[in-house]
C-alpha cells in the first residue's frame, strides 16, 4: 500500500465538510495513551465524512486514515484545531462567554429595520434603495442580503439596463451567514460600541483578505462549539441574545465576492473604501479613476451608440457614503453626457449658499471655478433624497455658533464637536469640487494623470486648504473680555538664550557676520527705540531700516509688555491667525484693542511669575505685519531687493515671538538674496566633522540627497544654503539652534517621547524642520535660476510652473526620514496632512517659514 496522504498538505478526493487547515500541536504522551482513540473518534465525527466516499476509516496515535470506496486513494486527516489559539469574551456578565472574532470583535446583525427610512427592502431588495433625481442611471442602496441582491438586479434588468456597475464604497468587513434560505449579512462590532461598524482595522490587508480571515475562523469556531455560533441581533435590549448560528460546512458562511457572484457572474465587483467623515483621500479618487478607465462605456471614447451603464453605490445603510458615491458617479455622467435636465434656479433655491473663504479663493483660482462649483452643486442636488452634504456643513456651522454654555459630546466640549463635523463636512464638499475640476481638465484627456498627480501638479491647493481650519472658524474681538482666552506677557513665553535684554532691552537680539542683518524676539516700544538707535549710530550707519514682523498671531502691547491672546488650558501654544491680506490682521488687532479698551474692567494677563488682573487705558497694534497666504519667500526676496534698491547702505532686522525658528530661517534667506546680489564670499572646504550620524547633521537624509539630484547643479545649491546656515548660527550658539542639526535632533526625541501626542507633535516638528532646509535649496535655485531675467518671475511661480512639474511635489507628498522609516506611516509625510496640521495643531511655523 503507497504511503498515506496529507491533507493539510496536498489536494484530497474528500471534501470535508468544515475547511481543514494544518495540524495541532502535539499533545503530551499522556493524553496520546489515554485518549487519543477517543479524540480521534470525536475528531470524525466533527468532519462528517461522507459513507458514500469513505470504504473504511484506520485510528491511529497520529491521525485518521481514511480509504475511499474504489480502495485507490487513501489520507490522513490533520484537521484538529486548537482552542487556546482563539480568545473568548462576553458582552456582559448576564451573557454567555464564547469565541471572539479576530481576537475582540463580536458578530453583530448588520442591518435594523428602522435603519430603512425609505421602506424598500420588501419592494426593492434592499434599504433605501432610490434612483437620483433626473435622467442618470445612477442607483443607491443599503446592505442587502443574498435575496435582496438578485432583486435589485433583476428590477435593474427589468428597466433594460444592459450593464451594471457595482461598486461598494464599505470599508469594513461584512460576512453573510446562510438562514432560511437567505444570506443574512453580519459585522464584527467593539463591546464597547456595539452600533459602530470598525474603522481601519489593518492597513497591510484589503478588506476582502480580512473578510476571508474571518469566515476561516467562523468556520474554527463551529468546530470547537458543536457546529455553532453566538451572534447578536438585538443590541438594544439584547432579548434572547446571542442567536445560534448553525455553521455545518463553509459554504454557510459567505463573503462580500461569493454573495455578489452568485448573483451576477458577468461584470466584476469594486470595492471603494470611502471614509464616513471628511473627504476620501487621493488615492481613494485615484481608484475611483481607475474603475472609469476600466469600465470602456464610462470612457470619453465610449461607443456612442451604447448607453452609460447603471451605477449602483452601496454602503451600511444607503446613506451618508453612499450619498459620496452618488455625487461621484453624477460627476462622471456629467462629463460624459451632458449636465442632466435640472434648472440652476430650482437648486438655488433649495440649497444653502455656504459663504466659506476657502471656497471663493478656490473657485477664483481654478480655471473655470464658478462653473465648476455649479456643476457640484447640482450633483449634490441630485443626490439629496436621503442626505444633503451643503445642508449638513450649513447645520454643523449653525449649531457651532449658537453654541452658548459649552458642554460635552463624545468625550469633548460641544463647541469642538460641532466644530470638527463642519470642517469635516466643508472638507468632502471641498474635495467634490477638486475632483470635479480635476475632471474638466483630464476626462477630455482620457485621464492622462491621476488625481493624485494632478493634486501635485497643483500644490497651491494643499496650501489653501490647509488654512481651512483657521480662515473660516476663528475666535471673535471678544475671546479676551468675554474670558474664553487670556492675555499672555512674552515674558513669560520667552526665554532670552543670547542675553541681550540687559543691553537691548529685547530677547536674542544677534547679527550675521558682517552682514546688515539682525533678528531678535518681538520688540516692544522701548526696545524698538533702543534696536533703532543703535542701528542708526555712527558706528553701524544704516540710514535706513526695514523692519520685517514674522509674528503670525495678534500682538498688542500695553504698560510695556507685549501681549498675545492664548488658550487658558494651554497658555504656552500659539494661535495662528489666517489672512490673506496684511491689512486684515491690522483690522483683527485693531478690533482686538478696541474690545480691550472698551470693556472697560480688569482683564487677566499671565506673566512669567504669575496671573494677574488688569485693566488697560491704552495699547497698541503692530506695525509691520507677517503676511500668511502670500510666499514668504517672495515676501522677504521682494522687500530685501526692493530695499537695497532705494538705500544701498539700508540695514534688515527681523523679529518673530522669540527670535528664533522663524526668525533664523528669514535671515538666511535675506543672507542667500544679499549674497546673489553681491557675489557669494570665497568658498571654504568643506568642515569634516566627526561626530555620531555626522552625514545626517550635514543635512545629507535620503530624501534630500533626492531632490537635490534632481535640481541642476544640486549640490553647489545645497552646500550655499548650508554656508549661509553657519553663517547666521554663528552668532546664535547659546541658543543650541542649527537647522540642519536640530532636524535629527527633533526626529531622535521621538523615541524618549512620553506620551503618543508629544511623539506625534515631534514627529511634525522635525518633519517641518526638514521641509524647511529642503525650501531653501530650492529657493537658492531658483535665485540661481532666474537671476538672468532679473528675478522676474517670482519663487512662488517658479514653483509651481517649474519646480511641480520636476516632480519636486511628488517627493514632498512622500517627506519622510526613509533611513528610519517608510514615510507612508505617518499621514505626516503628505502634503495635505502635513500642512493641515500645522494649524489643527496649533503648531507653529510649517516648512515654507
Amino acid at each position: 500500500m503507497h504511503k498515506p496522504k496529507d491533507v493539510s498538505k496536498r489536494g484530497t478526493a474528500v471534501k470535508p465538510t468544515v475547511q481543514i487547515k494544518g495540524t495541532s500541536a502535539p499533545a503530551t504522551s499522556q493524553d496520546h495513551q489515554g485518549n487519543g482513540m477517543a479524540e480521534h473518534r470525536r475528531l470524525l465525527h466533527s468532519v462528517s465524512i461522507r459513507n458514500s466516499t469513505a470504504k473504511s476509516i484506520i485510528t491511529n496515535k497520529v491521525a485518521p486514515v481514511v480509504i475511499t470506496n474504489n480502495c485507490r486513494e487513501e489520507f490522513q486527516i490533520h484537521d484538529r484545531i486548537q482552542s487556546a489559539n482563539y480568545s473568548k469574551g462576553r458582552i456582559s456578565d448576564l451573557l454567555p462567554e464564547h469565541y471572539l472574532v479576530l481576537g475582540e470583535f463580536f458578530m453583530v446583525q448588520d442591518v435594523y429595520d428602522r435603519a430603512d427610512v425609505l421602506n424598500t427592502t420588501k419592494s426593492h431588495g434592499a434599504p433605501n434603495f432610490r434612483k437620483v433625481k433626473g435622467n442618470y442611471p445612477l442607483f443607491g442602496m443599503g446592505q442587502p442580503s443574498l435575496n435582496g441582491f438578485k432583486q435589485v438586479l433583476q428590477r435593474l434588468q427589468t428597466d433594460n439596463f444592459e450593464e451594471v456597475v457595482f461598486i461598494c464604497v464599505r470599508e469594513e468587513p461584512v460576512v453573510f451567514f446562510l438562514s432560511d434560505g437567505d444570506f443574512i449579512p453580519y459585522t464584527p462590532r467593539r463591546r464597547e460600541n456595539l452600533h459602530e461598524n470598525l474603522h481601519n482595522l489593518d492597513k497591510e490587508l484589503s478588506t476582502e483578505q480580512i473578510e476571508l480571515s474571518i469566515q476561516k475562523e467562523l468556520c474554527d469556531f463551529a468546530k470547537l462549539s458543536e457546529n455553532m455560533f453566538n451572534v447578536y441581533n438585538d443590541v438594544e435590549h439584547f432579548k434572547d441574545e446571542p442567536k445560534h448560528v448553525h455553521v455545518l460546512s463553509e459554504e454557510d458562511i459567505c463573503v462580500t465576492e461569493e454573495v455578489y457572484r452568485r448573483s451576477i457572474f458577468i461584470y466584476p465587483l469594486h470595492r471603494l473604501p470611502l471614509p464616513v467623515d471628511g473627504a476620501p483621500l487621493e488615492e481613494t479618487f485615484d481608484d475611483f479613476v481607475k474603475i472609469l478607465r476600466e469600465t470602456p462605456n464610462l470612457c470619453v471614447l465610449r461607443d456612442p451608440s451604447r448607453p452609460p451603464p447603471a451605477l449602483l453605490f452601496s454602503c451600511q445603510v444607503g446613506v451618508g457614503r453612499t450619498n459620496l458615491g452618488l455625487i461621484l458617479g453624477a460627476l462622471v455622467l456629467n462629463h460624459l453626457q451632458g449636465a442632466s435636465k435640472s434648472h440652476r434656479e430650482e437648486v438655488q433655491k433649495c440649497q444653502h449658499k455656504l459663504d466659506f473663504l476657502v471656497i471663493q479663493l478656490l473657485i477664483n483660482r481654478l480655471p473655470r471655478g464658478q462653473q465648476v462649483l455649479d456643476e457640484v452643486d447640482d450633483a449634490i442636488s441630485m443626490c439629496s433624497e436621503m442626505h444633503n452634504l451643503k445642508d449638513a456643513v450649513y447645520e454643523n456651522k449653525l449649531k457651532m455658533e449658537g453654541i452658548g454654555k459649552d458642554g460635552q459630546i463624545q468625550g469633548i466640549s460641544t463647541k469642538s464637536y460641532f466644530q470638527n463635523r463642519t470642517l469635516q463636512s466643508l472638507e468632502r464638499y471641498v474635495f467634490l469640487i477638486l475632483f470635479n475640476a480635476y475632471l474638466d481638465d483630464q476626462y477630455p484627456q482620457g485621464f492622462a494623470q491621476s488625481f493624485s498627480q494632478w493634486m501635485c501638479m497643483n500644490a497651491w491647493i494643499y496650501r489653501l486648504l490647509a488654512t481651512m481650519g483657521c480662515s473660516e472658524v476663528s475666535a471673535p474681538s471678544s475671546c479676551v473680555t468675554d474670558g474664553s482666552h487670556v492675555l499672555v506677557s512674552c515674558e513669560f513665553l520667552v526665554t532670552d538664550l543670547l542675553s541681550s535684554l540687559k543691553e537691548m532691552k529685547v530677547a536674542n537680539f544677534r547679527r550675521v557676520s558682517k552682514m546688515p542683518l539682525y533678528g531678535f524676539a518681538q520688540p516692544n516700544s522701548e526696545a524698538l527705540s533702543a534696536v533703532m538707535s543703535y542701528l542708526t549710530d555712527q558706528r553701524r550707519g544704516h540710514s535706513s531700516v526695514l523692519w520685517l514682523n514674522l509674528q503670525e498671531e495678534l500682538v498688542l502691547e500695553a504698560k510695556g509688555q507685549i501681549l498675545t491672546p492664548r488658550d487658558p488650558c494651554c497658555p504656552e501654544r500659539p494661535i495662528p491667525v489666517c489672512v490673506q491680506h496684511p491689512q486684515e490682521l491690522q483690522e483683527l488687532e485693531l478690533a482686538l484693542k478696541q474690545e480691550v479698551l472698551r470693556c472697560e474692567k480688569t482683564l487677566e494677563v499671565v506673566t512669567e511669575q504669575e496671573s494677574q488682573m488688569k485693566m488697560f487705558s491704552s495699547c497698541h497694534t503692530s506695525e509691520e505685519l507677517f503676511i500668511q497666504q502670500k510666499s514668504v519667500f517672495d515676501w522677504l526676496f521682494e522687500s530685501v531687493k526692493n530695499a537695497l534698491a532705494e538705500d544701498p547702505c539700508c540695514g534688515f532686522v527681523f523679529s518673530c515671538q522669540d527670535g528664533k525658528d522663524r526668525t533664523t530661517a528669514a535671515m538666511v534667506v535675506a543672507t542667500l538674496t544679499l549674497w546673489h546680489i553681491n557675489n557669494f564670499p570665497e568658498s571654504e572646504e568643506d568642515e569634516i566633522v566627526s561626530v555620531p550620524d555626522a552625514k545626517y547633521t550635514k543635512g545629507e537624509f535620503e530624501v534630500v540627497m533626492q531632490v537635490v539630484r534632481l535640481l541642476p547643479d544640486g549640490h553647489r545649491m545645497k552646500r550655499q544654503v548650508d554656508a549661509a546656515l553657519d553663517v547666521v548660527s554663528e552668532t546664535m550658539t547659546p541658543m543650541h539652534y542649527h537647522l540642519r542639526e536640530i532636524i535629527i535632533s527633533t526626529y531622535r526625541q521621538i523615541k524618549m517621547a512620553k506620551s503618543e501626542s508629544e511623539a506625534q507633535w515631534l514627529r511634525l516638528k522635525s518633519l517641518q524642520y526638514l521641509e524647511r532646509y529642503i525650501y531653501l535649496i530650492l529657493f537658492n535655485c531658483f535665485l540661481h535660476l532666474e537671476k538672468k531675467d532679473s528675478w522676474r518671475r517670482s519663487f512662488s511661480q517658479w514653483m509651481q510652473q517649474v519646480a511641480a512639474r520636476a516632480g519636486i511635489y511628488t517627493i514632498l507628498n512622500r517627506l519622510g526620514f526613509s533611513e528610519f522609516e517608510a514615510p507612508e506611516d505617518s499621514p505626516m509625510a503628505r502634503l495635505r496632512f502635513r500642512w493641515h496640521r500645522n494649524f489643527s495643531q496649533c503648531i507653529p511655523g510649517k516648512g515654507e517659514l
